[in-house]
This record gives C-alpha cells, sequence and structure tokens, in this order.
C-alpha cells in the first residue's frame, strides 16, 4: 500500500508570509505549481496559499444584501463573511491570504487517507510532517500519478 512518504515532492516549494501579493504570482508561475506552503521566520508552517486565493483578490467584492424593517438594518448575510472578503481583497503580503487551518500529515498515512483530506478539507497541498518538521508536500498530482502505478 502507498502511503504519503511514497509519492511526495520533498522538493517544497515554499513562501514566507511577509512575500508580497506581487512576487507570490511570480513565484506561482516560475515553480509551475498550485499550491505552497507558507512559513514563518523559524521555517515554520503557519499555512498554505493557493493560486485561488491570489486568484479571489481580483474578483469583484460582493455588498451584502440587506433589508430596511422599521428603522434596522438586518443582514441577509454574514457581516464577518464580508470583512474577510475585503481583508483579502486588500491584502498585500502572502500571510493576509493564506489559508491558516493546515490540513497535514504523517509520512505513513495512506493515499487514499491523503486523498480524502484533500476532498474533504478542499486542499490543493498536504504537507508531510514528522516531529515538527516538513518532510514533503502532497499536490493533487502526485495523487494522480500514484493511480498509474
Amino acid at each position: 500500500m502507498l502511503t504519503a512518504g511514497d509519492i511526495m515532492s520533498t522538493k517544497i516549494y515554499s513562501v514566507h508570509q511577509d512575500t508580497e501579493i506581487a512576487d507570490l504570482a511570480k513565484m506561482f508561475v516560475e515553480n509551475n505549481v498550485n499550491a505552497m506552503p507558507v512559513v514563518d521566520d523559524d521555517g515554520a508552517l503557519v499555512g498554505i496559499v493557493s493560486q485561488t486565493d491570489l486568484v479571489e483578490q481580483d474578483k469583484p467584492l460582493h455588498i451584502p444584501t440587506v433589508i430596511s424593517l422599521f428603522d434596522w438594518v438586518i443582514y441577509l448575510e454574514s457581516p464577518k463573511k464580508f470583512a474577510e472578503e475585503v481583508r483579502k481583497v486588500t491584502a498585500r503580503k502572502v500571510g493576509e491570504i493564506c489559508t491558516r487551518d493546515v490540513v497535514t500529515c504523517p509520512p505513513d498515512t495512506p493515499v487514499a487517507t491523503v486523498a480524502s483530506l484533500m476532498v474533504d478539507n478542499k486542499a490543493y497541498l498536504v504537507p508531510v510532517v514528522a516531529e515538527g518538521e516538513m518532510l514533503g508536500v502532497v499536490a493533487r498530482l502526485d495523487i494522480i500519478r500514484s493511480m498509474s502505478e
């Protein structure tokens, strides 16, 4: 049975959380990857940033729908979600657009479990971590390649 350690990429393209958004775009193009781990000054994993996170910056901002009833304003959508959209659209650093809730796995995780993690968490990339150290990453393409072996 194949594991995450068997199919992971050990060449890890990562980005610092203080990297400018324009530099992130260049890194995606130069490295031909869809997602990258985000690290802090100590090299510790703090998030994941994907091309989707970057593309979302260019989408039009959706103003929440409200209704007025007897001098009350009732939001039909979450103001918190709107605030999050504004934060992402106006972001200038990778740390402001990355996903902080990172799904990871140990190297002995079966490939089927890694695939489930990706689907269930809408993750493009799953870092393979052992004893707090990132050993590699499993991307969707790694899962697809393993299917042909």
